[in-house]
């Protein structure tokens, strides 16, 4: 017996001004099905997505539910029809509660009051039932990223969305909520709902989807069975060409010290803890040294005291030889410090400036850019066009787009090309690949390692075991705000990493 398709959208085309986002897009969604989404940055998901949820309208094309055409003219339209949509950036208020987050647009008022009694025993019932473990009293503020990732879903559930969209729903989580995240999309499954799932990762996708749609720069390449192909099949669909999942480079040759941490004490955010406890280590020219653990060990405060964002409140930080432990954020950047951040919105964009506006955050008040406090405007964008090439960096509006709408992976882009560019003595790149496919993943661990290549000092944060095996020269493990190995990837594997990672093992500090 044939599955029905619950979701059709046909001949789907979208543009922003002459930029073609979506080309002619045809996609179907059987009932009881995880369907994969894969292409590049920039190659179209979040706005087909966004399509079927409401958010945009197409200028050609229609979409079909259980055969019949339907007319999305908003999300209420989409949530009215069953749809529902998990976004790469959760839509969330961080000062209500969970529940309050959850029955937003959708709350229940008698006589000019809130009554949420009936909603919260239905949100506490579906947190049991898909083990969520959330408390529905807690502050989106005070929860982590997965768990403010349950909220959008349970979101999803409490309106009883039967057709589930996941926009890189893993792109922030840590290997552990990944893994749960997969079970859970299971889980779904299995109760009839219907999954359209965005992903870059293409062993997620072997993981869970049945089947995989690609696209390439706004036009559709193929549907495959999952189980049919291989992911070097997949990718090279994705970027067209073949792609080196692990890269080759040569040994390291180190140098003079460029980084040196001596008994750093940096405190949590909760008043009478250290979050950093007495770490010292040294990075030198030439080589790559991967801070490796499980989220929420320190790795976090470690980077926002090397780079000022936070105050440390012991021990010394030092740039070639240098103490700049208690100096400003730019006095750092001007003497040689590059950061890729974790959170890109927060740290790393102004999101509602002009790409060439954010390709020159670091350096616009350089001659280059600027003479007697005016900036250049012709020198930013020309410096703008020649980031946008040398990185592939994609938008609609070339350098003069609002980086808010951009996606997610040319945001990252955006952030890498600035801080590479600038030549830097030392390399602070936190998850410097989160959000980006294949291809890019590729391209960026080749500019890190031709940094390290260089003479350049890189220091990598990764939850990504993969990609600590695969770059670094040498990996320090975190655990508990404590260095607890020093190890080489080539005499390590990723099971002694995890019991390393976990705390159950203890190595020798350098």
């Amino acid at each position: 017996m044939e599955v029905k398709n619950v979701i059709e959208m046909n001949h789907i085309t979208k543009q922003f001004g002459k930029f073609k986002a979506n080309d002619d897009i045809t996609l179907q969604l059987k009932k009881g099905e995880i369907h994969a989404l894969l292409g590049e940055n920039g190659a179209g998901k979040s706005t087909l997505m966004s399509i079927l949820f409401g958010l945009y309208q197409p200028e050609e094309g229609e979409i079909k539910m259980n055969g019949e055409v339907v007319q999305i003219h908003n999300p209420n339209d989409a949530n009215a029809l069953g749809i529902g949509m998990v976004h790469q950036h959760f839509k969330l208020v961080d000062n209500f509660t969970v529940l309050e987050s959850i029955v937003l647009g959708r709350e229940t008022i008698q006589k000019g009051f809130l009554k949420m009694d009936t909603a919260r025993e239905k949100i506490v019932a579906l947190s049991e039932k898909y083990k969520f473990h959330i408390d529905p009293d807690a502050y989106i503020s005070d929860i982590t990223v997965g768990m403010q990732q349950r909220v959008e879903i349970l979101k999803m559930l409490y309106c009883d969305n039967e057709v589930l969209i996941f926009d890189e729903p893993t792109a922030v989580l840590t290997p552990q909520e990944i893994e749960e995240l997969m079970k859970i999309m299971k889980h779904l499954v299995s109760e009839g709902k219907s999954i359209i799932f965005i992903t870059h990762k293409l062993n997620e996708i072997k993981e869970v989807a049945n089947r995989c749609s690609i696209l390439r720069k706004g036009q559709y390449i193929g549907t495959v069975e999952v189980a049919d192909v291989s992911k070097e099949e997949m990718s090279e669909m994705m970027v067209g060409r073949k792609v080196d999942f692990v890269i080759d480079k040569k040994p390291c040759q180190v140098g003079e010290p460029v980084l040196e941490v001596a008994n750093l004490k940096i405190n949590s955010k909760h008043a009478g803890k250290h979050a950093v406890k007495d770490v010292s280590f040294k990075l030198r020219k030439g080589e790559i040294v991967c801070i490796a653990g499980i989220d929420g060990n320190g790795q976090s405060e470690l980077i926002y005291g090397l780079t000022g964002l936070t105050p440390i409140q012991g021990g010394t930080v030092k740039l070639n030889g240098k103490d700049i432990s208690k100096e400003s954020i730019r006095k750092r950047c001007i003497d040689g410090l590059a950061h890729i951040p974790e959170d890109r919105h927060r740290y790393g964009l102004v999101l509602d400036y002009s790409l060439q506006e954010n390709l020159v955050l670091q350096t616009y008040y350089n001659t280059q850019f600027q003479r007697k406090g005016f900036l250049k405007f012709s020198a930013i964008k020309e410096y703008a066009n020649k980031l946008i090439e040398q990185f592939d960096i994609r938008s609609a509006h070339g350098a003069e787009s609002v980086t808010r709408g951009m996606s997610g992976g040319n945001q990252q882009k955006a952030i890498i090309a600035r801080e590479l560019d600038r030549n830097p003595e030392l390399i602070l790149a936190v998850q410097p690949v989160r959000g980006l496919d294949v291809g890019a993943i590729e391209y960026v661990h080749r500019q890190l390692i031709q940094q390290r290549d260089d003479g350049k000092a890189v220091l990598l944060v990764s939850f990504e075991l993969d990609e600590v095996v695969n770059v670094s020269d040498r990996i320090l493990v975190m655990f508990e705000g404590e260095i607890v190995a020093d190890l080489k990837p080539s005499e390590t594997n990723m099971q002694e990493l995890g019991l390393y990672m976990a705390g159950t093992k203890r190595g020798s500090k350098s």
